[in-house]
């Protein structure tokens, strides 16, 4: 390890950074030279880097809300999400833009023509593919040292605490209604937080559900969703999914969420933003 350090080491640059001041920054291309010289991953590239307080040069731009702490407890933290649809794309993206180390993520659709108005993994030259396999080419294309391990599966309440399994985080990015409260009441069995969310039409709602507190799936039932009347606009995904991915990353780096025990209310009609207790 000594050896990998020194030579991360060798390989950062000292550079002006956004925030003003200097420091020390590992390049892309040097990230993925030591990777293949070294026969580590870029994962390990990574984390020896900000060991020593190298910030690799992709998380610039995250500093300023992350430290080089912070990026090294997101680089070393697991999350669990099931849905890869719109919600889940999107909350896919910015994980792994931000650097979560490790993602296992579960969807059994392929994508359809209907899914290009909203989903992110949706293109025209990925209909037909499993959303499953466009998740782990996608985040491979972006940022090489997070790990997706991806499901085309549908899971049920049987097989929901081995996929939750050695997770800090559970992320609810579901369509429809069916299996939330299952995935709910895995989280709170695992003993790990849940964050979720959800949107029909121009309205929607974020909250994050401790192990043992109340949710929104308790109270919205299992029934028809709104989504079949009202639609799915690709503005009112993009805007859930971000505060789904914003409250992920707050939690993995130890944050406190103010939603906990809550619930954001979303209303782009009126671009009216409510909280309300779940207690």
């Amino acid at each position: 390890m000594q050896d990998i350090a020194a030579r991360v080491a060798e390989c950062a640059r000292d550079e002006r950074l956004p925030a003003g001041g200097t420091g020390r920054v590992l390049p892309l291309a040097a990230e993925a030279w030591l990777a293949q010289d070294l026969g580590i991953s870029r994962r390990e590239v990574q984390m020896a880097a900000l060991l020593q307080g190298i910030m690799p040069r992709r998380y610039l731009r995250n500093q300023g809300n992350l430290s080089v702490e912070g990026q090294l407890r997101l680089l070393a933290s697991r999350a669990a999400m099931v849905g890869l649809g719109g919600l889940g794309g999107h909350v896919l993206e910015i994980l792994a833009r931000m650097g979560v180390g490790c993602i296992r993520a579960a969807d059994a659709d392929v994508f359809e023509e209907h899914n290009l108005n909203r989903q992110l993994l949706s293109t025209q030259a990925t209909l037909g593919m499993p959303k499953a396999e466009a998740a782990v080419l996608r985040v491979h294309d972006l940022n090489p040292a997070v790990t997706v391990e991806a499901l085309q599966d549908y899971l049920i309440e049987e097989t929901l605490p081995k996929f939750l399994d050695g997770a800090q985080l559970a992320l609810d990015c579901l369509g429809g209604l069916a299996s939330r409260l299952a995935l709910q009441r895995a989280a709170a069995a695992a003993n790990i937080p849940l964050v979720t969310g959800a949107m029909a039409g121009l309205t929607g709602y974020v909250a994050v559900v401790r192990p043992g507190q109340p949710g929104p799936a308790e109270f919205l039932g299992q029934g028809s969703s709104a989504e079949d009347t009202l639609g799915t606009p690709a503005q009112s995904v993009a805007v859930v999914a971000s505060l789904i991915a914003t409250e992920a990353v707050r939690l993995l780096t130890g944050k406190p969420s103010p939603l906990a025990g809550g619930m954001l209310l979303i209303d782009l009609a009126e671009m009216r933003f409510e909280r309300v207790s779940l207690g």
